[in-house]
């Protein structure tokens, strides 16, 4: 594709050399409070579906439907996100969909109306997302996007934390309702940053035409080579990074024997939320280092920080410093996926499909989880927790390879 057309379309303003742009702090505190929106409702929603008197296969029900929902409705939005019009109201819509789902969790009275909204609100947080992330992208100067994306993966982490931690505090004041009701209240800040603060996305005028994809097929056939090896390695590792509640349940079975189950169950949601704080702190050095160094070679460090973290869990003795140690290693793991992936994915993305890009990494990513959790989950349950550990460790180790020797370049 010719350097016309790749700067057809961008954002209103051309992007400053200076990296927090006023669309790059505009996305990060929306995630900030749609995280600490959705997290702080789903930090109770067991309790809450118990109230309802749902049985125990209905949470997994409904985070398997919402999740699957989810991963379709990233690719439909990427196919959005490339229409540069379209980026700001998709984004708008998905945030305000995901806000307003989740306050009416406050207002339901069978799970399966829990999983109408919640497979509503995770459609339009799917949707949202190539978006917002093509926004991003556009948001700051070329070298600069692995600070951009750090900085919304600390502020969305932030929001990871503080949403249990206030769930936690108002629940004692509120009830269970009450906390769903009060969601509403950071979501809607979401809502209103991302529309005052983030500019919109408008043709450029340029001496080329742009060639806007027409379907999502073409899409597809527009998106580099460099970028299709890169997913390669993206997908071998995504197949064996589990779910972080797998951590959980791993270190209240450790503890449980020495501390009973109520207060194993209390030290590891507490390593659960150091693992959160580690994220968000490591998320925004990570990014900015691989402006500095080169993003391909540092991310496959990242996933073998993974390969380090599982194989502890199988050979280290299980104390507490050492499940510090090892969840802080799970922490730094997810900060150098979370901010390198995609911003080495903008840099090998034309910008006229930029957005379908996105939404196939976010699909691809989503479909990893599904298969690393079940896979990770069976021989959990069928050999030991070793086995899953082990299956985890060799896909990250694999990606790490793949990431290393294929020639991720930046387009011309």
């Amino acid at each position: 594709m010719s350097e016309p057309a790749n700067a057809a379309f961008s954002s209103s303003k051309t992007p400053s050399k200076r990296w927090l742009t006023r669309g790059v702090l505009g996305i990060g505190l929306t995630s900030l409070f749609s995280d600490w929106s959705h997290e702080a409702a789903t930090s109770i929603l067991p309790a809450f579906l118990a109230g309802l008197g749902a049985p125990a296969v209905a949470l997994g029900i409904i985070e398997g439907v919402s999740d699957g929902l989810s991963s379709f409705a990233k690719l439909a939005g990427g196919f959005i996100a490339d229409r540069p019009r379209w980026r700001k109201p998709a984004g708008i819509t998905g945030y305000l969909a995901t806000a307003l789902t989740t306050f009416g969790y406050a207002f339901a009275q069978s799970w399966p109306v829990v999983l109408l909204l919640r497979a509503f609100g995770w459609m339009g947080r799917g949707s949202r997302g190539p978006a917002r992330d093509t926004l991003l992208a556009d948001a700051v100067s070329l070298g600069q996007e692995g600070r951009a994306f750090g900085f919304e993966r600390s502020m969305d982490t932030l929001g990871a934390v503080l949403g249990p931690m206030s769930a936690t505090v108002l629940l004692g004041m509120l009830g269970l309702r009450g906390v769903l009701r009060w969601t509403l209240l950071p979501g809607l800040v979401a809502v209103l940053a991302f529309v005052f603060l983030v500019p919109s996305a408008k043709r450029a005028k340029s001496d080329g035409a742009a060639v806007v994809p027409r379907s999502f097929a073409s899409s597809i056939a527009q998106l580099p080579k460099s970028f299709w090896y890169f997913l390669v390695g993206v997908f071998a590792h995504g197949i064996g990074d589990f779910a972080p509640t797998l951590l959980i349940l791993r270190a209240s079975q450790i503890l449980t024997p020495r501390f009973g189950v109520g207060r194993a169950a209390a030290i590891s949601v507490g390593l659960y939320t150091f693992h959160n704080i580690v994220d968000a702190a490591a998320s925004y050095p990570t990014g900015a280092l691989g402006d500095r160094i080169g993003k391909r070679g540092l991310l496959a460090a990242g996933y073998l920080i993974g390969v380090i973290t599982y194989a502890g869990f199988i050979f280290e003795p299980p104390t507490i410093p050492v499940l510090v140690v090892l969840f802080g290693l799970a922490g730094m793991h997810d900060a150098f996926q979370q901010s390198l992936e995609k911003s080495l994915a903008a840099e090998l993305l034309p910008k006229a499909v930029r957005g379908s890009g996105f939404g196939v990494l976010a699909a691809a990513n989503g479909v990893g989880d599904l298969v690393s959790s079940v896979v990770v989950g069976a021989l959990w349950s069928a050999v030991s927790p070793a086995a899953g550990f082990l299956y985890a460790g060799i896909f990250a180790a694999t990606g790490a390879v793949i990431i290393l020797r294929k020639p991720v370049m930046a387009k011309a």
